[in-house]
This record gives structure tokens, sequence and C-alpha cells, in this order.
């Protein structure tokens, strides 16, 4: 059988990375290829239920296996149909709530791989996206199986990618959260000790994950050894591993940012329309959104979402951009409490749209090829 890919099946600009398996699409389908090399950890993901409870929970994205014929690139140890999503949306582009609960589906993710004997690999923002108003896991392969007296191999990543920009949103300014477009591999701690205020050093959980963390790469670094490259593991058993999550938890659990003072955040209740008016805007959006038709909404300057939910109460999967993270929080925290399932908040500039990034620029990609949308609203 030839290792050649099939023309037919395109493999994700953004799976590379992985050698036990990468993303590709057939047909506009979107798959994944699991390796031969990754099947002792793939069999233990599913054997010993811990894909089922995941699934079952919300934690990670369900998928069914399908034939290996439909494999990009022979031989497959096996290929899965995760469930579709309907946009893809990166961690600079969302309200710090969205980031914050990403953060904490990853740690509970990681507690309890555990518990089935397995642990998170890597613990990128990226992993995550957002279906039916929550986040969810989407990569199957992050699992492995733990090795005893191992550590968190994905401490700093979770670090990097969760833990420094959201303190430097809640510490410092909201518009920090920027820093992970400009640092596709998570913010560098040192430059989040540095930025973040001096109290911080003193704090039960920024102290040692930020300061201290920061801290010892630099030590690790004047050693000789690479920037990159982190300080030697020690062993760690079970409960200390456990006790390292849970202060990782807790320590997310206390960041707090409130969305006010920003030029928009109130614009709903300060417009100059009456009740007479509003209902008529109402109606006029409604009916133009009937008339338009289709299943995918795009409202560009939604500010808190107040029009967007008119296209997600018809039925659209509706984007609601705003360049005000005041309003995107709001947006996204009415969502939540609303359960609110068809309506993504998210971060956008119009004068300034998300780019192409990444290796070749095509890692990550530009906003206006992440459609189609059926209608734009603004």
């Amino acid at each position: 059988m030839s290792d050649e890919e099939d023309p037919s099946a395109r493999r994700d600009p953004g799976s590379y990375r992985d050698p036990e398996g990468f993303v590709f699409r057939r047909d506009g389908v979107v798959y994944r290829q699991i390796e031969s090399s990754f099947a002792a950890d793939w069999d233990h993901f599913i054997d010993s239920g811990l894909y089922d409870r995941l699934s079952a929970d919300g934690v990670v994205i369900s998928h069914e296996e399908v034939a290996n014929e439909l494999a990009a690139r022979p031989p497959a140890y096996r290929v899965i149909r995760p469930e579709q999503l309907a946009v893809i949306s990166y961690p600079y582009e969302w309200a710090f709530s969205q980031l914050k609960d990403a953060a904490l589906l990853t740690l509970r993710a990681q507690a309890l791989a555990a518990e089935a004997g397995m642990t998170l690999r890597d613990a990128s923002a990226y992993n995550v996206q957002f279906l039916r108003g929550r986040p969810v896991l989407i990569d199957s392969l992050s699992f492995e199986r733990a090795r005893d007296g191992q550590p968190w191999a994905a401490y700093r990543q979770f670090c990097e990618h969760f833990l420094a920009p959201l303190s430097l949103m809640a510490k410092v300014d909201i518009r920090l959260g920027g820093l992970l477009q400009d640092h596709l591999e998570g913010v560098p701690l040192d430059l989040a000790a540095q930025l973040l205020p001096r109290r911080t050093r003193l704090s039960f959980g920024l102290g040692p994950h930020v300061h201290l963390h920061a801290r010892a790469q630099k030590s690790h670094a004047d050693d000789g050894a690479s920037a990159d490259a982190e300080p030697a593991p020690r062993p760690m058993s079970a409960s200390k591993l456990a006790t390292l999550v849970e202060s990782l938890r807790t320590t997310i659990e206390s960041l707090k940012w409130e969305p006010e003072g920003t030029e928009w955040a109130d614009y709903a209740d300060n417009t100059s329309y009456d009740d007479a008016a509003t209902a008529a805007k109402v109606s006029a959006v409604h009916e133009a959104l009937k008339a338009a038709g289709g299943t995918r909404a795009w409202d560009l300057g939604a500010n808190t979402g107040e029009f967007s939910r008119i296209a997600a109460g018809m039925g659209a999967h509706t984007i609601a951009f705003d360049i005000d993270p005041a309003c995107i929080e709001m947006n996204y925290r009415a969502c939540r409490k609303d359960g609110l399932q068809n309506l993504q908040p998210l971060f956008l500039d119009l004068t300034n749209p998300t780019p192409p990034i990444g290796w070749a620029h095509r890692e990550r990609s530009a906003m206006a090829s992440r459609g189609p949308a059926d209608v734009v609203m603004s």
C-alpha cells in the first residue's frame, strides 16, 4: 500500500506538528487520522472508558470511527470523524471568560485523565473550540498513558497559553489578551512576570506558577540550556500531580475581570431610540433576516448581541463580532447564562481583521476565510 497522501484528501494546514496523527478534509468533511505509533495509547483511551466519560460530559468532542479506506495517507491505525464545528476560532479572538472556561475545561480533562491512568501530553489553547456555546477539547490525541512518577508534561504550556494571558488581562489590562496573537506558542512567562504587578509575586497562585516558574526557566537558560528548554523534571507522585492541577484550578478561578468603562459596553442602554423606535428596528431586522434566509449569520459590530439574538432565534448559527472586549464578555456571559447554543461572540477589529498567521501564513487562518456566511448584519 502506498504511503503517499491521497490527492482527494486535504490535510489541515494547522495540523502538522503531531507525528501521531493529523486532521484532514475529504469532500468538505473533517476527519482525524491516527497513526500506528499511537495505537497503544489510543486503545487505552477508548478501552479504559475515558473517551466515553469525557464525551458524555462534553469535555471532549464526540466522534465515530469510519473505514480506514478514508485515510488521507495509508496505512492508518484508525480514522475518526469528529462532530463537525460550524466555525473555528482562536484564543486571541475570545472574551476573557471564554479563555477562562477553556482553561478550566483543560484542567478538568487532566484530572479525569489521571483517574483513568492517562495524562494530557499538551495543553494548548488551540486544542479547544466552542460547540453549542461551551468549550470542548477537539484533539483526542492529546491523551497518553501516564507513567509512574511522571510530572505533567503540559504544565509550562498550560501556564503560557492560559494562566499568563488570563492573569495579565485580569491584573493589568484586558487588551493584553492580544499578546496571544503575537505569541502563538503562548505568552512567555518571563514577559508575564515583568508585566504583572509586583504584589503578585506573593500570590499563592501567580507566585509559583508564573514568577518562580519564569525564574526557573531563566536559571536553566543561564546554565547554558536552550531558552525554550524546561529544567529537568523531578519525579512527581500522583497525589502531588493532583495537587498541582488543583492549585492551577483555584488560581484560574480566582482571576476576575468585570466588563465596564469601555466605549460601547453600555451602548444598548444609552441609545437615541425610544421604545417604539426600538420595536420598529427589531421588526425590520427580523424581516430582513427572514428574507435573506440561510443558516449562518455574521453580525459585524454586534455590541452585546441584542440583534444577533434575532438571527440566533431564527435558527442561524450566529457569530457576534465586536471590537470592544467588554461587549463580547457581556455577550458571552449572557449566552452562557441563557444556555444559548448557536450564538458565539468573538473579537474583531474591522479596520484590522484577523490575518492568516503561523507557519507559511496558513497555520491560523484569516477570519474572512472562515466563512462562508449566508447573511451579514451591520
